[in-house]
């Protein structure tokens, strides 16, 4: 019983920070920081949810009781979410695994996913119970209402800056006197306990199928068990001592499925009742999904007509590579031939040389033959005279 009053209070005062959180951040008209206070709240209240029954595992160093282990579950039952969980691990400054776990949770709201994950895990509660009790909010039906209340978060936007934030110790404190303050706000006096009045309609009637399964389910095993009684006592007589302690076990089981599925009539008619209160939020809530998905496809075409773009860079970048390529090699080719004419030119500067030098030597003796000739032509003056 009080396991179950524990949920319950958890219950409802999630459903009134996300109530407060999603009306501050609609009047507030922007994306929210991790500084806004209705959205730590939020964070310090959904980290309890998901520490309540959480196993104690003994190690060397002491007692490990943290959120972050039925969290990266997530990454094995659900690809999409490798992004925040490889996101996660390079992270430097954390080192713990709630600081770990507390990354985790800001990176999904942000990616508006965090519904979705934790239904994911719901999902698999064979897989849960290695990190719950079976008495757990997150095995029992609060879980599931919760996580219709994640849903609602869709329509505020969030970006939450995880460098230089103290995730390791910081220590979550509820501050009542906001809860109070929205109860008397709400209905003018406070009546001793936190209401809260958002939730989602679809879930609410997927949890009264379930419920109403079960209570046919457990009315059936009660028939079975109570035929069962009858024959059990009218052979009491012939199976004597053995037969009344195996009466008495069935008699117990029998009295705890009728407490069960008490129970389980009681909440089943509380979901009903509140299913009333419900449509009006359920409606204004669908109304900023719609708004929400309008903007997000004309996001998708202006991603679309970028690639687009992308891709005819990256085109004319290959055009401009391959032309690039074809004016080296014929800049190659060309100093080639540039060698090859540098070393005709200078055979040639050597040939011109050596003609020069012949050239000087033949003048040389010309001008040896002109003296020659002078004094032969004066002896001969002489001669003749």
């Amino acid at each position: 019983y009080h396991s179950m009053e524990e949920r319950a209070n958890l219950m409802n005062m999630m459903k009134l920070s996300i109530k407060i959180l999603i009306q501050s951040a609609l009047s507030l008209g922007r994306t929210l920081d991790s500084d806004f206070p209705p959205l730590q709240q939020f964070f310090v209240v959904l980290e309890h949810c998901l520490k309540h029954g959480l196993k104690v595992k003994k190690t060397f160093i002491g007692q490990n009781k943290s959120f972050f282990g039925p969290l990266e579950l997530v990454e094995k039952l659900c690809p999409e979410a490798s992004d925040i969980a490889t996101s996660v691990k390079n992270l430097p400054e954390l080192k713990t695994a709630v600081g770990r776990g507390r990354a985790w949770l800001y990176l999904a709201l942000m990616q508006k996913k965090l519904a979705d994950y934790l239904k994911v895990l719901l999902d698999h509660k064979h897989l849960l119970s290695e990190f719950y009790e079976p008495d757990a909010l997150m095995m029992e039906e609060e879980g599931a209402v919760i996580v219709g209340l994640l849903v609602g978060l869709n329509v505020i936007d969030a970006n939450l800056c995880l460098k230089g934030e103290d995730l390791d110790s910081q220590v979550g404190v509820i501050d009542f006197s906001l809860y109070l303050k929205e109860t008397q706000d709400s209905d003018g006096k406070q009546d001793g306990g936190i209401t809260a009045v958002l939730d989602q309609k679809h879930y609410v009637e997927e949890l009264n199928r379930h419920l109403s399964c079960t209570v046919a389910d457990l009315q059936n095993k009660i028939d079975c068990l109570e035929k069962t009684n009858s024959k059990l006592q009218e052979e009491v007589c012939a199976w004597s001592v053995k037969s009344t302690d195996r009466i008495g076990s069935l008699q117990e089981e029998q009295q705890q499925l009728k407490q069960q599925n008490e129970l389980i009539r009681e909440r089943s008619e509380k979901s009903v009742e509140s299913r009333q209160g419900l449509d009006e939020m359920y409606s204004d809530v669908w109304k900023q999904l719609k708004e929400e998905k309008k903007i997000r496809l004309e996001l998708e075409k202006e991603l679309e007509l970028q690639i687009g773009m992308k891709t005819e860079m990256e085109i004319a970048m290959k055009l401009l590579e391959k032309d690039t390529h074809e004016k080296q090699d014929t800049l190659v080719a060309l100093r080639q031939q540039l060698e090859e004419v540098k070393a005709i030119n200078l055979q040639m500067f050597h040939k011109s040389q050596n003609a020069e030098c012949s050239l000087q030597q033949k003048t040389e003796a010309i001008s040896s033959f002109e003296g020659k000739t002078n004094e032969m032509m004066s002896s001969m003056k002489q001669m003749e005279e």
